[in-house]
């Protein structure tokens, strides 16, 4: 059979599942693991390319075939691929209905420079454009520890993503490598063939980066999102080009058509991110990383004396209790700001941020800014 034609035979069954209200089995969680389903699991990987049932480790040749030499198809002959400067590879092309349930991988190179963008049915502009690295909560392209419920980043930098990702007819997922030099992709794309409820939104990131932003200017995390949908999660790559602290800026939420003044509004940068007075461990008199289920400040890297000049931090918030839902539009801004060292007063700053907007929205979504330029996205 091909792959169309084993996800059709399973398509009938499971549209009277989901019409007499059995468990499906789109998503799973520890309250339902017990239950059983009609769906049928699939997983695409370089051993499998297509996912189709019965179809994998079947390679003769491939990126291990030295390794593999003297045992043989079947032994782990293509578990990588190579994506050549300038290439794009496609990891998945699903044509069913259902949802990617979570995705692993450990892609070499340089990750602001690797472009991961996901479509969902038969569009044609991404759902999904950020570079792999923020995608995962690495922006600043240096392994760090995050253990959270949506992304968790593990030692040997083991990218995973448990985002629920339903699609109706098509999930086409490309990594493009816009790096001078070729890069290395390990990776699994599990995928369920089940029924999607008629109110499942789509999945949806967009990334962003000003370096440096302009004086008394806030930043923007997204802006044009058109439709019904809810804000999910925010990861923020946060370079400080002044000494001090700089986390007293508000987050803000512009919902379903304010203009001047948001329906949220946050007290603080270290507040929105679920911490306090400045991440500080007051005995230790420094910043305190930390990861949770929800929210974390995941990366503090210090100057070294030399070519590392200037702090940087790594922080993520996901609404995965308390998603911001809109009806038509969504803005969301966020301030930079600290102290000036002279008086009690705020200091606009001028820093390097770069983020990572996600969302869940009804199709179709509007346009997305154009991804920075290489020298733009680059971290130095």
């Amino acid at each position: 059979m091909t792959p169309l034609r084993v996800v059709l035979s399973c398509l009938l069954p499971l549209a009277l599942a989901a019409q007499s209200g059995e468990f499906t089995g789109l998503t799973s969680s520890l309250e339902t693991i017990y239950r059983t389903a009609k769906a049928k699991t699939f997983s695409i990987s370089p051993e499998n390319f297509t996912g189709e049932k019965g179809k994998g480790a079947m390679a003769i040749t491939g990126s291990a075939s030295a390794a593999s030499a003297e045992l043989g198809q079947g032994w782990k002959v293509n578990p990588y691929v190579v994506i050549q400067p300038g290439a794009s590879f496609t990891l998945a092309d699903i044509q069913s209905q259902g949802a990617i349930q979570h995705i692993w991988m450990t892609p070499t190179g340089n990750w602001r420079f690797s472009i991961l963008r996901m479509y969902w049915d038969d569009e044609l502009a991404p759902s999904v454009e950020v570079p792999v690295g923020d995608f995962f909560g690495m922006g600043w392209g240096k392994y760090a520890h995050l253990n959270s419920h949506a992304i968790c980043v593990n030692p040997g930098s083991a990218f995973n993503s448990y985002w629920p990702m339903p699609f109706r007819k098509r999930a086409r997922l490309t990594l493009e490598n816009l790096d001078s030099k070729p890069m290395t992709i390990y990776y699994q794309i599990d995928y369920t063939v089940a029924p999607v409820p008629a109110d499942a939104a789509y999945f949806h990131a967009q990334f962003r980066r000003v370096n440096p932003l302009p004086l008394k200017q806030v930043y923007t995390i997204v802006d044009g999102i058109k439709g019904r949908g809810h804000y999910v999660g925010t990861y923020m790559a946060w370079g400080v080009n002044n000494n001090g602290w700089w986390g007293e800026g508000e987050i803000k939420f512009f919902l379903d058509g304010d203009r001047q003044f948001p329906t949220i509004a946050g007290t603080g940068t270290e507040d929105y991110f679920c911490g306090s007075y400045n991440f500080e461990n007051k005995e230790k008199r420094e910043y305190e990383p930390f990861t949770t289920p929800y929210s974390g400040l995941i990366q503090v890297i210090k100057p070294d004396g030399l070519y590392q000049s200037q702090q940087r931090f790594g922080l993520y918030r996901w609404h995965l209790t308390d998603p911001i839902r809109f009806e038509s539009d969504l803005r969301v801004t966020i301030q930079a700001l600290g102290w000036k060292a002279h008086k009690r007063t705020y200091l606009p700053l001028q820093d390097d941020i770069a983020s990572v907007a996600v969302w869940y929205q009804v199709e179709p979504h509007a346009q997305f800014p154009k991804l920075p330029s290489l020298d733009e996205l680059a971290v130095n």
